[in-house]
């Protein structure tokens, strides 16, 4: 049988097809109910290397606040941008960074490419590569010959000042620990986000107590009733944060209310103590906070905040502010298997993180 001449139109439809654009407006709906952001910042992923710098450094890529603006002010390079800026004339066919992701490693959904106040200095056209590296082999990951990278998004083309986003169709069935950011061939970037789901390192031990609700551990926040002031992503982040401003805080009710975030648990979990923080928020914490936990539908969709399946395992308590509050003497119905928890506020406020030990309910 002949075998088929493919023409480079061709080639390049199909490459096309690996990937389908998203909306601006569409982004956080398409990927911030199931998925998070791997290369956050918070999470303490780290910029390795990059080919330039000139103008704006690569850490502000992974910056998890959206870009601001200082227009007229300038340092010694030039104009002061919040994100990453090459020099011009690049002779090389792009600029690159590369990323070592906030977690142990993780699958890919999808990308965006932010290019927020970068306007006829904004990259033109992206791509992202990545790879998966045991232990060791940062040093060769930095180099500019490391031939080990695998394309994840293909060449796409960049508009001035605007989100981009897009889904990949076949998301990777095979976790990564590295990944480079291509811009061909120079110019800007403001933010870059990679999301996915993390592929945790779980204790070998059964019996061993860990959150089974971090996002290092493979927790995500999928639903809630408000961010307003910050959003519900941050519950989950390691440590206690900076301020006010990485922590979840509900708009201002007036009347009877309450506010509520859905969390898909790691891991299918028995809970045995619940931490819930209140940090930073001093004037604005919620006054009473509940807990419900409910063990999934069998097919790992989240649950609808009135889903009958929510038990309530932690009777509204007051709360405080400022301060870490440990219950586990409190909880009821917690010798059975979990995987979505239920966080109520009452009526408003904000929170900072909720931590839920537990160990596996499931081998």
């Amino acid at each position: 049988m002949e075998a088929p001449v493919l023409s480079s139109e061709t080639v390049e439809d199909i490459v096309q097809q690996a990937v389908t654009p998203v909306k601006a407006e569409h982004i956080d709906s398409t990927f911030k109910s199931d998925s998070i952001d791997l290369i956050n910042k918070a999470l303490g992923s780290r910029i390795l290397a990059c080919s330039d710098e000139w103008f704006a450094e690569a850490a502000n890529l992974t910056t998890s606040t959206p870009p601001i603006r200082r227009p007229g002010v300038f340092t010694h390079a030039g104009a002061w941008y919040d994100g990453w800026e090459t020099r011009r004339h690049n002779t090389k066919p792009f600029d690159w960074v590369v990323i070592r992701l906030g977690v142990a490693s993780g699958k890919f959904k999808g990308v965006e490419i932010d290019t927020a106040h970068f306007s006829g200095n904004e990259a033109p056209e992206v791509g992202v590569e990545g790879c998966f590296l045991s232990d060791g082999g940062e040093e060769d990951v930095k180099r500019e010959d490391f031939r080990e990278w695998e394309t994840i998004l293909p060449k796409q083309p960049c508009g001035p000042s605007q989100r981009h986003g897009w889904l990949l169709n076949k998301p990777t069935s095979k976790a990564y620990t590295h990944v480079r950011l291509q811009m061909f061939p120079d110019g800007g970037i403001a933010r870059f986000r990679l999301y996915g789901e993390v592929v945790p390192v779980l204790p070998q031990d059964l019996n061993a107590t860990f959150d089974l609700a971090a996002t290092v551990n493979g927790g995500v926040a999928v639903s809630c009733s408000d961010q307003h002031f910050g959003t519900k992503d941050n519950l989950l982040l390691p440590g206690r944060g900076l301020d006010m401003g990485d922590g979840w805080e509900t708009k201002r009710s007036r009347g009877q209310h309450i506010d509520w975030v859905i969390i898909k648990l790691g891991i299918v979990g028995v809970i045995e103590k619940l931490v819930i923080d209140t940090a930073h928020f001093r004037g604005n914490f919620p006054q009473n906070v509940a807990v419900y936990a409910a063990p999934g539908n069998g097919n790992g969709k989240a649950l609808g905040v009135d889903d009958g399946s929510w038990v309530e395992i932690l009777p509204p308590q007051k709360t405080g502010p400022d301060k870490e509050h440990e219950y586990a003497s409190e909880l009821r119905d917690v010798g059975k298997a979990y995987r979505f928890v239920k966080m109520v506020i009452i009526p408003d406020g904000g929170v900072k993180r909720i931590r839920v030990f537990g160990r596996r309910g499931e081998s």
